[in-house]
């Protein structure tokens, strides 16, 4: 190839990345996507690190071949030199309709900066939204599900324990366009413990044995008396366990009546969750309402959120071969899935997930779980995820974590982490067309919660 001293020289000795040994003078930083024109063809690439050596070099992997009707990523091809040159909007715009991102969520923070989107048929992986306190990760995960919500038929159920998701049925007044005209139409319904038209309650005679026991913290082995007598008297479990106290309290077996002696001591035959008649969560999110959101946070108790949690998760996974597709959104997901939780219904809620994060993926079971750092999250669930979102982190061990389980992204591009400002974030994966540094959109509904300003006289 004729050397052009405007533009750099790359070479690929396999196919998939690329190397440019001398990249003085060069603008082209780690995120870049760039046009590698070699051997007769054109091919599109993504500039991954920027050495600070002298000379500088670039290193990055290719995306694809670039054609006249699109962009196909499933072909590209090594060379010995190859002239690089920065992308125009117009190829931007190609490898969005190619791979099919139509979820616009915010703007490119690399040239040629640009609408930033996401591809929604890739949210059948398991997802993980990751940022410390103050970065924006959950006003950013409200635009995300407010795109799915709008632009496709997946259905979603949101854990909400903080309430920061309650009104993502309503519209801000300046909220416009096609997504939220489309979002005027959705089914989106909030459950909450004290509604009385909209319930958040669960079922204990619906729950599987494990699930009953562990509600009633029954050992198998250390209370073998009482679980064997749970074994034996399903029938008298038809109820719900106010109404079962009473039967058991009576009793002329003595295990019976130390099982209702549990119930009183724990206090579980007073617990608001108990659905006595009312509407169930599984029953709500059978029918498959395009977003249902559960307002955990006005239990009285935290084990009730969870007992929400393990009745729900219990249901799906036991019609796990109706395959019906839906997203479960966690936000605050160590709630729920970290590795340090210990009591025994918070054990039987995170093995679920971990189940789900393994094997849910093939009967349309997808999570998205939204935490402030990689530790608090399960490894057995962390190392399933495909989807990777990350905001502001400024931890050194978190960022080298997430490197470890998140290979797809790169290292240079976590490394800017600790310098994004609110709202900034990296979105590396399959529901991303490449790697991309970008900045979220406005929202289209309020959200529900925000930070407590601090008061000035």
């Amino acid at each position: 190839m004729p050397a052009d001293s405007r533009y750099p020289v790359a070479r690929s000795d396999d196919g998939r990345s690329f190397v440019i040994a001398d990249a003085v003078g060069s603008s082209f930083v780690a995120g870049s996507l760039v046009v590698v024109h070699a051997d007769g063809t054109r091919q599109l690439a993504l500039v991954e690190e920027r050495t600070l050596t002298t000379p500088v070099r670039l290193r990055g992997r290719l995306i694809g071949e670039l054609a006249v009707d699109g962009i196909d990523t499933g072909v590209s091809h090594a060379f010995d030199s190859g002239r690089v040159e920065p992308v125009d909007s117009g190829i931007v715009q190609t490898l969005h309709e190619t791979t099919g991102a139509v979820l616009d969520i915010g703007v490119n923070l690399t040239p040629p900066f640009g609408p930033a989107r996401l591809l929604p048929k890739k949210f059948n992986r398991h997802t993980f939204w990751c940022g410390q306190s103050g970065s924006g990760k959950t006003y950013a995960l409200g635009v995300v599900l407010e795109q799915l919500i709008a632009h496709t038929a997946l259905p979603m159920v949101i854990f909400d324990p903080n309430s920061d998701f309650v009104r993502l049925g309503e519209l801000r007044d300046d909220a416009s366009g096609p997504a939220a005209d489309a979002l005027r139409e959705r089914d989106i319904r909030v459950l909450r413990p004290h509604d009385a038209a909209a319930p958040l309650r669960a079922r204990f005679t619906e729950m599987p044995l494990p699930s009953k026991a562990a509600v009633l913290r029954i050992d198998p082995i250390v209370d073998r008396e009482e679980f064997g007598e749970l074994l034996r008297m399903a029938e008298l479990m038809t109820a719900e366990l106010d109404e079962t106290l009473a039967k058991l309290s009576c009793s002329e077996n003595p295990a019976q009546r130390r099982l209702a002696l549990r119930i009183q001591n724990l206090g579980l035959n007073t617990w608001e969750v108990w659905a006595r008649g009312a509407t169930a969560v599984t029953d709500n999110v059978a029918r498959r309402p395009d977003a249902t959101v559960l307002d955990l946070g006005g239990f009285s108790t935290g084990e009730q959120q969870l007992v929400v949690a393990l009745a729900l998760l219990d249901d799906l996974w036991a019609r796990r071969e109706e395959r019906r597709p839906l997203l479960l959104v966690i936000d605050e997901a160590h709630n729920l899935a970290s590795p340090h939780l210990d009591s025994s219904i918070a054990v039987a809620v995170r093995e679920r997930l971990v189940q789900i994060a393994a094997e849910g993926r093939k009967f349309g079971l997808w999570l998205l779980l939204s935490t402030q750092r990689p530790t608090k999250v399960h490894p057995g669930i962390l190392s399933q995820c495909d989807n990777l979102a990350l905001m502001k982190m400024t931890s050194p061990s978190d960022l080298a974590e997430l490197g470890t389980y998140f290979g797809y992204a790169p290292t240079a591009l976590l490394e800017c982490s600790p310098w994004f400002r609110q709202g900034e974030a990296l979105f590396a994966g399959g529901f991303v067309p490449a790697p991309s540094l970008l900045k979220v959109r406005a929202r289209l509904t309020p959200e529900g919660g925000g930070d407590v300003r601090v008061p000035l006289r």
